[in-house]
């Protein structure tokens, strides 16, 4: 083929008509549902309002399959070469819990399912655009309003006048410097402790604060004053929730959406400084 786009749609047909286990839409009316989820906790918590509207009132049983394989490209990645591990099981677990739809969490051992959310590895659907929550409702037919929040924590209010911020080593926009936070006292840093140490070389007065479960994290983030983060799995957080936030874009990968109340973006430094500001205020 001689024409770009023409090949690009061959390729995208091509792999379409190569899924070996298509979705299954005409589930049976049940008074609960399982789902199966193998892939990185960020798109985990953003199937959730997928799995919500499939689930309508039934009762829902969340099955994370440990230990797959991950691409991670050259970028550094706490997890290395898997998407969930064991550890991760037991970080997610009180915050899945802790939400009223959600009725069960345990590790996938071969249980019969009603939805493989990890099916969407499988279409060739480019992820790295658009907005993870919609992959979920391309695949299984079906909506739900992403203005509103899909998750619930109790709110820390020790945070409440503190700036909370997450950046992970992967999707840093470039030419962005978070060096002119120093100017606010009150700041923390959650993720990871290299993350941490990472943002330490443009805010050296900045304190981490490691958490004992995704859950005191999820309160921690609803109780601050403002979140700050890129498209790592803390934002995934901050977004379900809908607290005031503020999500730093990744050109070449952007994925991540914010809607609703509290949703607030940037991919350019002076922008960035400007929004920090009428927010904090």
């Amino acid at each position: 083929m001689k024409d770009a786009e023409e090949y690009k749609n061959y390729k995208y047909l091509e792999k379409l008509y190569a899924v070996k286990t298509p979705v299954e839409l005409n589930v049976p009316v049940k008074s609960a549902y399982s789902f199966k989820h193998s892939g990185n906790a960020g798109d985990l918590i953003y199937s959730l309002p997928a799995v919500r509207s499939l689930a309508g009132s039934a009762e829902i049983n969340f099955y994370m399959n440990l230990d797959q394989r991950g691409n991670y490209g050259k970028k550094p990645h706490p997890l290395n070469g898997v998407m969930l591990n064991e550890k991760m099981y037991q970080m997610l677990s009180p915050l899945l819990l802790a939400q009223s739809y959600i009725k069960s969490c345990s590790v996938f051992s071969g249980q019969e399912i009603d939805y493989d959310l990890d099916l969407i590895r499988s279409y060739p659907f480019p992820t790295s655009k658009g907005n993870i929550a919609r992959w979920y409702f391309y695949l299984f037919a079906t909506k739900a309003d992403l203005s509103i929040p899909w998750l619930q924590a109790e709110p820390d209010k020790s945070w409440s006048d503190h700036i909370v911020i997450a950046r992970s080593q992967r999707y840093n926009a470039p030419a962005i410097t978070y060096s002119f936070l120093e100017k606010y006292k009150k700041k923390i840093f959650v993720g990871v402790e290299q993350e941490w140490k990472e943002m330490k070389k443009m805010l050296p007065d900045i304190e981490f604060f490691p958490v004992n479960d995704f859950l005191q994290l999820a309160s921690i983030i609803a109780g601050s004053k403002l979140f700050i983060g890129n498209q790592s799995f803390p934002f995934s957080l901050a977004e379900g929730l809908k607290v005031n936030r503020l999500l730093e874009v990744y050109h070449q990968c952007p994925n991540v959406s914010v809607e609703g109340k509290g949703a607030n973006d940037f991919c350019y430094q002076m922008q960035f400084e400007k929004m920090v500001e009428q927010l904090y205020e």
